[in-house]
């Protein structure tokens, strides 16, 4: 005879088993690059050579260490994205985001000035950073070029300490 609480709701519960469920009969698929990646990966090409353009612009010969050496690392971070590896995501909001404070100083700085074209440019070329910050911060990236999804133990609680 069932439980009165079966009888109240109608339905009979269904018993689950301690066991772990038997793994899928497909191979699991290899996980495919999204678009959005491959998008990122053009813009962090677009955000080295903004880095280029700005060490062509610069006079002084020691100054031009830091823009070539961050469109590098937009390289750098270009390549490891493109092949999934999380440290290339990381790199590219780095050098991405140093871009971005630059050239909206930049142009903070024109405007004030007096602007014109330097002005004008320097918007433009916040495009780049924006573009490549967007796009390397959502989701389908993250999971492409991340760490694997956390999943709970099959174990369920551990036994012998106590709970949070």
């Amino acid at each position: 005879m069932p439980s009165t609480s079966q009888r109240r709701r109608g339905r009979s519960t269904t018993r689950r088993s301690p066991r772990r469920a038997a793994p899928p009969a497909f191979a699991p698929v290899t996980p495919e690059r999204p678009l959005q990646a491959s998008v990122a990966v053009v813009f962090a090409v677009l955000v080295a050579a903004v880095y280029g353009y700005l060490a062509w612009l610069l006079d002084a010969r020691w100054f031009l260490v830091i823009p070539a050496v961050l469109g590098l690392a937009a390289l750098t971070g270009a390549v490891l994205l493109w092949r999934g590896a999380r440290a290339g995501r990381l790199l590219l909001l780095v050098v991405a985001g140093l871009l971005l404070l630059g050239l909206i100083t930049l142009a903070v700085l024109f405007g004030l000035l007096g602007g014109g074209s330097a002005l004008w440019s320097a918007v433009l070329m916040l495009v780049a950073p924006v573009g490549c910050l967007a796009l390397v911060l959502q989701r389908p990236v993250r999971r492409w070029s991340g760490a694997p999804a956390r999943t709970r133990s099959p174990g369920g609680r551990r036994a012998g300490g106590p709970s949070r």
